[in-house]
């Protein structure tokens, strides 16, 4: 058997506010939309990891998510332009990653990283 994929769901009244976060400002497609549930990603190959954690790291609470992207700066000043508030950073940390944290429309705490 091999894992395939993985998703990440999150219950919520308001799918439609997922657009503004997950495809406005991070650029995701919307690849499924029956109604009940809409599911944003990439049809791009992408890694599959799962992690689990006692701490976010540099003392920080554990993020529900963590989305790699190749411009963290261009990341924090386009979720700062869309109204999110930035949490945490953007910070260098010491494993070698640039990351801040934002809190999607649904209240979950997302790591957004890149890898230096």
């Amino acid at each position: 058997m091999k894992v395939k994929r993985i998703i990440a769901n999150i219950a919520t009244q308001d799918i439609a506010a997922a657009k503004r976060f997950y495809h406005d400002v991070l650029g995701l497609d919307l690849l499924m939309d029956h109604g009940w549930i809409a599911t944003y990603g990439s049809a791009e190959t992408m890694d599959i990891q799962v992690s689990f954690a006692e701490q976010g790291g540099s003392g920080t609470p554990v993020p529900d998510l963590s989305i790699e992207v190749d411009d963290v700066d261009e990341a924090v000043e386009a979720m700062k332009t869309a109204g999110f508030a930035i949490e945490y950073g953007p910070a260098d940390e010491p494993w070698g990653v640039r990351r801040f944290y934002v809190r999607d429309p649904y209240g979950r705490l997302v790591n957004i990283l890149s890898h230096r």
